[in-house]
């Protein structure tokens, strides 16, 4: 039998997770700076028929400045608009905060196709072209460079937000293309297939046009994942926690469902694609902790990384970080292997925390628990982002905790959030590869329609749509789709910003549900107030390669768990209970288990963390 196999790389390690006929493995390999190589190494002698992929190219090539030579190609007198955006400030009450400079510069903004030679790819951005895509197309054929379309990255309104959207596919382009390119040369595998920012799976040659959509390759992954466990053990509402050497990402999921939205900022750059709402912060277990200029203790977002990494990886890390404070504390054992292969250097650490206690005038102990403040108190600032400021009350949510060093913080923090539940899933520092076996395959389709409540075109626009996504669908994975979703961005009208909800073709229905959604959202409506649906949007999804009921449970005999107040994951068996404090490791993992938190084994092996 060949293997399913999902490959998510990360900043420290790249995580594998394999399925065959012998049920669910995973495991972590180091992360290498040319990241296809880890990849392939890490699956190159198994036999493997589907390889399922989630990547940090389009995220790092952003990050880091190395993008294409974009020039930009508009109508006269909208070469700026690249530049002039919304004229919002990113922080109001801060002068000092502004903008990232533009992708692309003024020299290489042109409105005249045959005077564009002056970058490696053009972005064609026309207005009015979300409704009429002739002018784009032709422009495009008197180009002699790549080029890449406004009407076919994102056919919306809002000139700036599709011409921004369409600069930033142009400049990630060339070294998605780059990354794949050497990726697909390095697999012998029949099926190849690479996640989206949506949570959906596309192949590897449909994701180089459109690299976009691939910001959130890995953490939507992630997200896929923890709503599947969530609806597996009937929470209504979970928040995702995957914490990992790098970052940390959370998301907050009602009812099983990925909220996917329509765009997002990445960088502080609007990328208007369909997203996971995952928010991400440079949090992770190799975040370094230092001094600012007023001695302030901070921790990241600058990381250790795989190498040298933390510095009891000991490998030569000279900063104190995250890992060495958690290993410091005693909350990971110091025989641990981390990565499942990696012996940890306790000296090493020791010697790295005793510098910076000399500089911050705090002894070692005080240091290391402020360092673990400092972290968890960033981390719960950004759930309290995905729940309180949408609205919702994290009290009433399970947190899946996830990643390497999730189960490490987990019960802090929702204790401080007053959540009651943690479930720390099987697998769970590999927890985003395993999310990308139960990914569905994905086509989006969206059309921005005006339409006004009434009026009798939109149950053809919808079909229409539809039929478009399905279209999309076949050509991309040669089989008919298993389901087709349209959806509505609506507003009162007047408004200035949208909220999508399920369509129909019934405008009651389509009214009700618009008015819940918005009463929901901002806890009030405006029933009697005219509305319209903006933009449509469909969606065709197939079968996922593997659905949580496929997931093998616990065997019926495990060894003798022990006493605690460590306990080996792998030798619990369902239904096995004890109270903290403790802490329950694995080979790509561990969970703190703080006093009076009472963990309990499902039968899937999932730890169900009580932490009241």
């Amino acid at each position: 039998m060949a293997s399913v196999v999902g490959v998510d790389v990360g900043g420290t390690f790249t995580d594998v997770v394999v399925f065959d006929e012998t049920g669910l493995a995973g495991f972590k390999v180091p992360t290498t700076a040319d990241q296809s190589r880890a990849v392939v190494e890490a699956i190159a002698t198994r036999k493997v028929g589907t390889f399922l992929h989630g990547t940090t190219a389009a995220t790092n090539t952003l990050l880091e400045g190395r993008g294409a030579r974009v020039a930009l190609l508009t109508d006269p007198g909208f070469e700026d608009l690249i530049e002039i955006a919304r004229q919002d400030r990113p922080a109001l009450y801060d002068s000092s905060v502004d903008r990232p400079e533009p992708l692309v510069p003024r020299e290489r903004r042109h409105s005249d196709p045959d005077l564009v030679d002056d970058g490696e790819i053009v972005a064609v951005a026309m207005l009015d072209s979300y409704r009429d895509p002739a002018r784009e197309i032709a422009a495009a054929a008197r180009l002699r460079l790549p080029y890449v379309l406004s009407s076919q990255v994102s056919p919306e309104f809002r000139e700036y937000e599709r011409l921004a959207t369409t600069v930033l596919t142009a400049y990630l382009t060339p070294s998605v293309a780059d990354y794949l390119g050497r990726l697909d040369r390095g697999l012998d595998i029949p099926h190849r297939l690479v996640m989206t920012s949506a949570g959906g799976l596309v192949p590897f040659a449909d994701a180089v046009g459109r690299a976009g959509r691939l910001v959130l390759s890995g953490p939507a992954a992630g997200a896929v994942a923890a709503a599947a466990l969530g609806s597996h053990h009937g929470h209504s509402s979970v928040i995702s926690f995957d914490m990992g050497g790098t970052s940390t990402d959370v998301c907050r999921i009602t009812d099983g469902n990925l909220t996917v939205g329509s765009g997002h900022l990445v960088g502080g750059r609007v990328n208007r694609v369909p997203s996971v709402p995952i928010r991400t912060i440079g949090a992770g277990g190799g975040s370094i902790a230092w001094l600012d200029q007023g001695g302030a203790l901070r921790v990241g977002p600058r990381s250790a990384g795989a190498d040298p990494g933390p510095a009891v990886y000991g490998k030569g890390g000279l900063d104190l970080t995250v890992t060495d404070a958690n290993v410091l504390s005693g909350h990971i054992p110091p025989d641990l292997a981390m990565g499942g292969s990696l012996s940890l250097d306790l000296l090493a650490g020791e010697a790295v925390a005793q510098q910076l206690a000399r500089s911050s005038g705090m002894d070692v102990d005080r240091l290391v628990s402020g360092v673990l403040e400092v972290v968890d108190a960033h981390m719960e600032r950004a759930l309290r982002a995905v729940s309180v400021e949408e609205g919702a009350d994290p009290r009433e949510s399970a947190l899946v905790a996830f990643g390497g060093a999730g189960g490490l913080h987990a019960g802090r923090l929702a204790r401080r959030l007053g959540i009651t539940t943690v479930l720390v899933p099987p697998h769970s520092g590999v927890f985003s590869a395993l999310g990308l076996l139960l990914a569905t395959p994905r086509a989006d389709a969206a059309r921005t329609v005006m339409l006004a409540e009434g009026a009798s075109e939109l149950a053809e626009a919808s079909a229409r749509l539809a039929d478009e996504a399905e279209a999309r669908f076949r050509a991309m994975f040669e089989a008919a789709p298993t389901q087709v979703a349209v959806s509505a961005d609506m507003r009162y009208r007047g408004q200035s910003h949208e909220l999508e909800v399920d369509a129909g073709v019934d405008w009651d229905v389509l009214g009700r549900r618009f008015h819940d959604a918005h009463r929901d959202r901002f806890g009030f409506d405006r029933i009697g107030e005219p509305i319209e649906v903006v933009t449509l949007r469909a969606v065709a999804s197939g079968r996922p390669p593997l659905t949580w009921d496929d997931l093998p449970s616990l065997p019926a005999e495990t060894s003798d768990p022990g006493a605690g107040p460590v306990w080996r994951r792998e030798t619990l068996p369902a239904g096995f209970s004890c109270t903290g404090p403790g802490v329950v490791v694995e080979d790509n993992s561990a969970t703190l288990l703080d006093e009076g938190q009472a963990v309990t084994v499902l039968i899937d092996g999932t730890l169900s963390i009580a932490t009241e």
